[in-house]
């Protein structure tokens, strides 16, 4: 006897009965509930490209004005790099971003950078940044995003950083708009609870208005990245960051370092960092958290051959940032500036026409020799709305290139309310 299974026609079975589909929904429906909440997807637009960190004895209102004008000496002095560095034409843009707005993100460092003072030697910097934070935060050319970066987590220091914030946030009356404070050398995910009632404890003390409060982490150790139990620290640190943590940043030295690598050879671009940042890129994928490329101490001195090389080894650096989809970094001298804005402005200019030539395609289904997927075309509206955001092109190139490419409509694809199959998906 065969027992090969026979054949039944499609009119003999039956559907799946409503209890079945209930059945599966029931296990389906809290699962969909739970990746909405902890995926709501990418937040594209006004990410800052940089992150300038100062110590808080040399911060002031003016800095924003200091820094853009030794920039632009810089490149003044500098011009024939900058025009080789330069290969679609930005360096006008350059020179307006720095002579307007040359800061995006402040952050104002009580860390490392400050270094151990005395307690009243610190708190009066405290109420000062504050004041500061405060005055930059209406300041038309001031950054749009600003904040502190407190003494760490650690038994011996927690305290002293704990009545910096609190100090910060008297002098500046409050919370000031754009105000998000970084917690250095995170190396537990449970660290983040304690963060989490800081916040909810300094809104209720100070009369603030609850959430008010936003921090970042910074990934300067290993144990951020791959706990004791073999899991990634950052992904259960972020689902205990109650939709507070903004952003993720990298600490180029401190987590080189603990790899033991030796000082020479601690770099963005060393495997450590990169498998560090990948993880970092992985575990914020879709959660609307940025993330941030570390710092680089190479600064433009000495003899005019050693000023030509770092001018080029930063170019290099942040571009090599930009290839890797970290959209934002640290700088720390001014002379960054001029490299920074250089090197991402050019990024994205180069990238404009084809992703808008590719975009318009997409948008009226006609072959511009690719086939692209709906997640492609929010990508490459992705990096288009980076480009507008950065100064890098402006809305009417776009619209010049096809009628199609609004900032509406690029905003649409990333929230899949345009384009035919992403919208549906």
């Amino acid at each position: 006897m065969s027992n090969a299974p026979r054949s039944v026609s499609p009119s003999q079975h039956e559907r799946l009965s409503e209890a079945a589909l209930d059945r599966i929904e029931s296990i389906l429906g809290p699962v969909d509930e739970a990746l909405a909440a902890d995926f709501p997807g990418d937040r594209i637009g006004g990410q800052p490209i940089h992150t300038i960190y100062v110590a808080a004895s040399a911060a002031g209102v003016d800095l924003p004005a200091r820094w853009g004008q030794q920039a632009l000496s810089l490149i003044d002095e500098n011009q024939d790099v900058f025009d080789s560095i330069d290969s679609v034409g930005v360096l006008p843009r350059v020179r307006e971003a720095l002579a307007t707005r040359p800061i995006q993100d402040l952050r104002i460092d009580f860390e490392d950078g400050y270094g151990w003072r005395a307690d009243e030697t610190e708190d009066a910097h405290a109420r000062e940044a504050g004041r500061t934070l405060a005055s930059l935060a209406v300041d038309p050319s001031g950054p749009r995003w600003c904040g502190i970066r407190p003494k760490g987590l650690a038994p011996h220091e927690r305290r002293r950083g704990i009545r910096t914030l609190e100090l910060v946030l008297d002098g500046a009356g409050g919370v000031p708009p754009g105000f998000v404070f970084t917690v250095p050398k995170l190396r537990a995910a449970e660290q983040v609870d304690g963060v989490v009632a800081l916040c909810e404890e300094i809104e209720r003390a100070h009369g603030l208005p609850e959430r008010a409060l936003r921090f970042e982490l910074q990934i300067e150790s290993p144990q951020a990245v791959i706990g004791s139990d073999g899991t990634a620290t950052l992904a259960r640190a972020l689902g205990r960051a109650d939709g507070r943590c903004t952003s993720l940043h990298y600490g180029t030295y401190d987590y080189s370092a603990a790899c033991g690598i030796t000082s020479a050879q601690q770099s963005l671009e060393h495997p450590v960092a990169d498998h560090a940042k990948a993880v970092m890129l992985a575990a914020t994928a879709q959660t609307g958290i940025w993330v941030s490329d570390g710092s680089t101490q190479v600064v433009p001195s000495g003899t005019p051959a050693e000023v030509d090389s770092a001018i080029r080894r930063h170019a290099g650096l942040v571009t090599r940032s930009l290839q890797r989809g970290f959209y934002q970094g640290w700088d720390m001298h001014p002379a960054h500036l001029a490299t920074r804005w250089t090197a991402t402005l050019s990024f994205f200019r180069s990238a404009m026409p084809t992703a808008a030539s590719r975009v318009a395609a997409y948008l009226d289904t006609t072959s511009n020799g690719m086939m692209d997927e709906p997640a492609t075309a929010q990508a490459l509206a992705a990096v288009l709305v980076r480009g507008l955001d950065c100064g890098a092109v402006d809305a009417a190139e776009l619209e010049s290139l096809s009628p199609l490419v609004t900032r509406e409509v690029l905003h649409g694809l990333l929230a899949r309310t345009v384009g035919g199959p992403s919208a549906q998906s």
